[in-house]
């Protein structure tokens, strides 16, 4: 029988993420809307780290209820630029003041940074994990583990390349010459931050 891996999320391509680093043998990977979870999620947490933990627990707790057997994983990830004091951090979705466009969110961004100097950035992810189960007949939620990932880097003059999303156009990682926008899939999910988070839950996992 399979475990059953959760994901915290709507989207189904970050299900190849982990799938493509934790494996599909005896694993089963779902999104909320695989689950049929249709609860809002309020990320009202200060940090990266408190808004995973409060998706992972939320999704946690539904299961529980539910009495379904299942790991979860929840992450928050974005861009923290340093000369900006870690702006856009936790706002990166929304820092133009709604959420959801890339343009004008990378547009403030450029404003925000004109005639700076330091343009060192990094991507950076918080993943959280909590267990599922029936213990001596009793259904529990395990406490929540963290993993953190990061992807360190600039932000480029101009935006280049069309094959991501965010701030994918204007952000080079460290050692290399190509923004992430430029990057095919593959070699981005080898260097990201989401990635380093998964890996690190895998290490540990398995250690």
């Amino acid at each position: 029988m399979k475990h059953l891996f959760v994901i915290a999320t709507g989207n189904p391509g970050k299900i190849r993420d982990f799938a493509h680093i934790l494996g599909t043998e005896n694993k089963e990977f779902k999104t909320l809307k695989d689950i049929g979870f249709t609860d809002d999620i309020v990320e009202n947490g200060d940090s990266f780290e408190a808004n995973a933990v409060i998706k992972s627990s939320t999704v946690a707790k539904w299961l529980c209820e539910k009495h379904i057997e299942a790991s979860v994983l929840a992450d928050d990830s974005g861009l923290e630029v340093f000369a900006l004091n870690g702006e856009p951090g936790i706002y990166s979705a929304r820092y133009c003041g709604y959420h959801g466009n890339d343009q004008a969110n990378n547009d403030k961004l450029m404003q925000k940074l004109e005639g700076v100097k330091d343009r060192s950035a990094r991507y950076f992810c918080a993943l959280s994990y909590q267990k599922v189960a029936e213990v001596d007949g009793k259904w529990t939620v395990s406490e929540p583990k963290i993993y953190e990932g990061e992807c360190c880097g600039q932000i480029n003059h101009a935006p280049i390349g069309d094959m991501g999303f965010g701030y994918d156009p204007l952000f080079v990682p460290d050692g290399f010459d190509r923004t992430f926008a430029q990057m095919e899939l593959a070699e981005k999910k080898g260097i990201s931050h989401r990635g380093n988070a998964i890996r690190a839950m895998k290490k540990d996992l398995e250690g």
